[in-house]
């Protein structure tokens, strides 16, 4: 196994045991067993635990935000963009259980904690397309003039409590549900 396979087969073995098992429960030991490496070998590549957890979080969000850049135009509508932007958001954290478990957590975490307050409130230094769409959507007047708090939280939450309960078999999030769901959370901030 090469360099950058043992890399990502930590990341793996990861992104598996803190989905699952929570944050506490997947010790560097446990990592290291299901990466099929020693101990030491991840700490040549990441010096924390923290580190490879902020590591993975941050591969994550840079998949994520590849994914709905694609094909997106700042030209088009505010909403077109919402929809477009939400229904691959929504698409794939379908498609991919295991990097939605993570993500909820970390966002939900002390880890999560200061990156939400970043991109919620533009402290990051880098341009978070949510924030930057929902700015624009109360400066043209097209959504509610709440606090970008306050619209995160009616864009976001309803999207990922039903990916989390299509996860969970609690729903079957077929095509026609999806687009309504995500039409519903364009519904709670529109103007």
């Amino acid at each position: 196994m090469n360099t950058s396979d043992k890399r990502q087969e930590i990341l793996n073995a990861a992104l598996e045991l803190i989905a699952e098992q929570g944050f506490h429960g997947a010790p560097i030991a446990s990592i290291a067993d299901q990466a099929g490496v020693g101990t030491g070998t991840i700490y040549r590549y990441f010096e924390t635990k923290d580190l490879l957890i902020n590591t993975l979080f941050q591969e994550l969000h840079d998949t994520i935000q590849a994914r709905l850049m694609d094909g997106y135009d700042t030209d088009r509508p505010v909403r077109e963009r919402f929809i477009r932007a939400h229904t691959a958001l929504l698409r794939f954290f379908v498609a991919h259980p295991l990097q939605f478990r993570f993500h909820e957590q970390y966002l939900h975490s002390p880890y999560g904690v200061i990156f939400r307050r970043d991109h919620i409130f533009g402290q990051g230094g880098d341009e978070d397309l949510y924030r930057m769409l929902l700015e624009e959507g109360r400066t043209r007047q097209i959504v509610k003039d709440f606090p970008l708090v306050v619209l995160f939280a009616l864009a976001f939450g309803p999207l990922l409590t039903v990916a989390r309960d299509h996860i969970l078999g609690f729903v079957n999030l077929d095509e026609t549900l999806l687009v309504q769901t995500v039409q519903a959370c364009w519904d709670g901030i529109k103007q």
